[in-house]
């Protein structure tokens, strides 16, 4: 089996049923509780939460930690979803994992999120990890990551309405959702507000989980250094990875080399294409939408989306700044003319465009809307080796 192989029949399992953990944790039983071979950070929220890791990854890196990471999605190559101290996990570990899996009798199959967790848990477990970052996928309570099981502290970002019908209909169920995942006697670091604060304390107090919630004056949230990732609403990331690390007893110069060393592919990276600043972004739903919006006071837009995804929410942010537009499909499965007119079938050409039509005002561009659009321009504006390919990669 090819490597492309693999991940062909990786990406044609689709999760049936309702959401749950039964599957995941049939799967890791097969392979002998992987998931309790490390101690693990599990990170939660709506938004920011793959920047949280990114700058956990890097506080470890500075200390010399052996480790992992776990991501999704990916933007140029699945294996970015899986890091450790010694890189991206090795295409032949994903056939070997792929060859087993598809061998396998199952009752209830596995669905591709399902089957990328429990590799990513089997290898942490192979290349001996003392500590990882786990960033959930939807949700939290039912989420595959919950299946953890030597969880250490847990952090939650931000809760907001995306995937809100999946997660119950209302804020509010989204929040129990997420909180869900607090494990008792763990401490959790958050920063969410309102209803997803009530929701975090009670479900905290609940379980007799320390909270720590954020406060730029406390010194639990102190910023050693500026953080490395662009984006005003990155402080918030930076100040919960920053206490996250001090609760984990990481010294001040690892977290400040964290900060600053920290890399996010596809948030708010910027390229220059013909002279022209080009800004690539994931938001992909409003509040992200939002806060990517207050950093420019004009641009000339690309956009691309999901069905599953609130699109007329984050356009009604995003609308407002842009002097121009432009919609392409996002991915297989995107949003296609529907979203608007001009529509381009193919994202290059919709960024070519409007590239042509900033070389007149000289705004920038900024394409956003999915993190699979970002991957899809990402390969034409950066070509080479996948984000973390090597140790020194990431």
């Amino acid at each position: 089996m090819t490597y492309r192989e693999a991940l062909d029949w990786l990406y044609g399992k689709r999760r049936q049923g309702p959401r749950g953990t039964e599957r995941v944790r049939a799967l890791l039983a097969r392979l002998g509780h992987p998931e309790g071979a490390f101690p693990a950070v599990h990170v939660l929220g709506t938004n920011g939460k793959g920047s949280v890791v990114a700058y956990l990854e890097a506080a470890f890196r500075a200390r010399g930690l052996l480790y992992g990471a776990y991501t999704s999605p990916h933007l140029l190559d699945f294996r970015e979803r899986i890091r450790t101290h010694l890189g991206l996990i090795p295409e032949e570990r994903v056939v070997g994992f792929v060859e087993w899996a598809r061998g396998e009798a199952w009752e209830e199959p596995p669905g591709f999120f399902d089957l990328a967790t429990a590799l990513a848990f089997q290898h942490f477990r192979e290349v001996g990890v003392a500590l990882a970052a786990v960033e959930a996928g939807v949700g939290g309570e039912k989420d595959a990551t919950n299946a953890l099981s030597r969880v250490v502290l847990t952090v939650l970002t931000h809760v907001g309405e995306d995937h809100l019908e999946a997660l119950g209909g209302s804020l509010e169920a989204v929040a129990r959702e997420k909180a869900g995942a607090f494990r008792e006697g763990v401490p959790v670091v958050t920063g969410a507000k309102g209803v997803g604060l009530e929701v975090a304390r009670r479900v905290a107090e609940e379980r007799g989980a320390p909270l720590f919630v954020l406060d730029p004056q406390d010194p639990l949230f102190a910023l050693p250094a500026p953080p490395a990732l662009r984006g005003a609403f990155q402080e918030q990331n930076a100040r919960l990875a920053a206490a996250a690390l001090r609760l984990l007893g990481l010294p001040e110069e690892a977290i400040a080399r964290g900060l600053r060393e920290a890399e996010n592919p596809g948030r708010l990276e910027r390229f220059l294409l013909g002279g022209v600043e080009v800004y690539l972004d994931g938001a992909h739903n409003p509040p992200a939408a939002e806060a990517l919006a207050r950093e420019f006071a004009a641009y000339h837009l690309v956009f691309g989306a999901f069905p599953r995804k609130d699109a007329k929410g984050v356009l009604a942010h995003l609308l407002p700044k842009a002097q121009s537009v432009r919609y392409t499909r996002a991915g297989e499965g995107a949003l296609g003319r529907e979203l608007g007119e001009p529509f381009f079938e193919d994202p290059w050409e919709a960024l070519l465009e409007a590239v042509a039509r900033a070389h007149e005002d000289g705004l920038p561009v900024l394409a956003t809307g999915s993190l699979y659009l970002v991957g899809a321009l990402r390969g034409r504006l950066s070509p080479g080796p996948p984000p973390g390919s090597s140790p020194q990669g990431r």
